[in-house]
């Protein structure tokens, strides 16, 4: 893999330079695929973390900061054109660092230049108003940049998380500072290389890498910092936001999910079946978006939950690089906790299990895809983000028991239904505690124009589309009187 690296992974980026971490510390770098260790990477301190933030600033009082809109739009355009030219080497380093199929890294590096191209398109389109007041009054609104915001992005999407994330701050005029996990940074070091290519001025992006209770703690907590969004679980979470809670420091969390499809006794069940499956499995059922459950009407439970475990037995896990149905989970840690849910199933029916490929690495992190049936709602493995390749099937009878289940749990990020009642459609929308929902499809092809973000233990704020760009920006009112 190193020879698709044309940065040093070993240094930190502040103020346009690659430098050595505070302390010269270093941390392992491993491939899931394999177990084995594939490098070192920086482990960046709070000393690192509080030069990135004076870097940002003296940015923001520098030529980025003076900017036009149309110009911070032509870099990140240009940006964008540069990660298409590097699509495969991006690939390759996704793949092995995350332990992703190949396809599906594929598509993270060119979801990646679809958002420098959206919010290079949409950076001079922030527009505000004008407000009818009293006679002898003009008053208008302006958006304008939060300052300096920090960004901790989690290892599971790196890509897509650093473009919907630094992506909207870079085009609302802010200056970052990325925090990428400590288990996949390699392409938020090689998106910082990229952008410097594309002409994006010294200190406008930052990357530290290093431990989440060092670097992490240090960007939520930095009163310097105006600005913090945050992809990751739910006690984590917690902490970030108390942590920037002690400067006022405004926070967007994007975390956790137990993502219900609702299946009607209507529905088409050869549309909706590649997604009922796929929407758990992609990359290994590491996604806060997962499709964990699916919630089938009583009239159609045994017929879909037969052709799921069929679909289930067809589900191989192997090495990113033989580009099957599913990769490896990220660690040794993350398949313990996995295999120990699966564990928690023993007293259900285990309707169907894929196979991790003969000749996967024995040091390899796999969990086969794995499908329980007649699963109560209120048992652990209905109602706990598993964060792995294993989907539960739930049986209801009408319209509000099925809501009733689906609203269950403590997160509500994502959502589908399954039905070709339009009044049921918008019914269910309507009743359904999401963030995002979905009629007749789930996830809308990614859908970087639409906004994505949770409600309740799922985290607040929106990301993606121009919500981000509002959430990554203060509205100012200006009150002027003129007799």
């Amino acid at each position: 893999m190193r020879e698709h690296l044309w940065y040093d992974a070993t240094q930190v980026h502040i103020g346009g330079a690659w430098r050595a971490p505070t302390g010269g510390g270093q941390l392992d770098l491993e491939d899931p695929s394999t177990g084995d260790l594939i490098g070192t990477i920086a482990r960046g301190t709070a000393d690192d973390i509080d030069a990135a933030v004076m870097a940002a600033q003296a940015a923001l009082s520098g030529n980025w900061g003076s900017m036009s809109a149309v110009e911070r739009g032509r870099i990140l355009t240009r940006i964008g054109l540069l990660v298409q030219d590097r699509i495969e080497a991006l690939t390759i380093i996704e793949a092995t660092d995350v332990g992703k199929p190949l396809t599906q890294a594929r598509n993270d590096a060119l979801a990646l230049a679809r958002y420098m191209e959206f919010y290079g398109g949409a950076a001079d389109k922030i527009m505000g108003e004008t407000i009818p007041y009293l006679d002898g009054y003009t008053v208008y609104t302006l958006r304008e940049p939060h300052g300096v915001t920090g960004h901790i992005v989690p290892w599971n999407y790196p890509m897509q998380i650093i473009g919907r994330s630094v992506g909207a701050a870079l085009a609302m005029g802010n200056a970052c500072v990325l925090k990428p996990a400590e288990e996949a940074c390699l392409t938020a070091l090689a998106f910082v290389a990229i952008a410097e290519e594309a002409g994006l001025p010294p200190g406008a992006l930052n990357v530290v890498p290093g431990l989440g209770e060092e670097a992490g703690a240090a960007l939520a907590a930095h009163p310097g910092v105006h600005h913090v969004s945050f992809t990751g679980s739910v006690a984590t979470g917690e902490k970030v936001q108390a942590a920037a809670a002690k400067n006022v420091t405004p926070v967007t969390l994007e975390l956790g999910g137990k993502s219900p499809q609702i299946v009607f006794d209507d529905a088409d069940l050869d549309a909706a079946l590649p997604f009922l499956v796929g929407a758990c499995i992609q990359n290994a059922g590491q996604t806060c978006s997962a499709s964990s459950r699916v919630l089938i009407q009583r009239g159609i439970y045994d017929d879909l939950v037969t052709r799921m475990a069929d679909r289930y037995r067809t589900m191989t896990s192997a090495p990113a690089r033989l580009d099957a149905n599913l990769g490896p989970l990220i660690s040794a840690r993350q398949k313990q906790i996995v295999e120990g849910y699966i564990a928690k199933g023993a007293d259900l029916r285990l309707a169907g299990q894929g196979i991790v490929a003969p000749d996967a690495p024995a040091t390899g992190h796999y969990v086969p895809a794995t499908l329980f049936a007649d699963v109560p709602p209120d048992h652990s493995l209905a109602r706990d983000e598993i964060f792995g390749p294993v989907q539960v099937a739930i049986p209801f009878e009408d319209e509000d028991d099925a809501v009733r289940i689906a609203n269950g749990t403590d997160y509500g990020l994502v959502a589908s239904v399954w039905t070709d009642n339009g009044a049921r459609q918008m019914r269910m929308a309507k009743a359904i505690r999401a963030g995002q929902v979905f009629i007749n499809n789930y996830g809308a092809g990614g859908g970087v124009e639409l906004p994505f973000g949770g409600v309740g233990k799922s985290g607040h704020g929106r990301e993606k589309g121009f919500e981000a760009l509002y959430g990554f920006s203060t509205l100012k009112t200006v009150a002027a009187r003129h007799g």
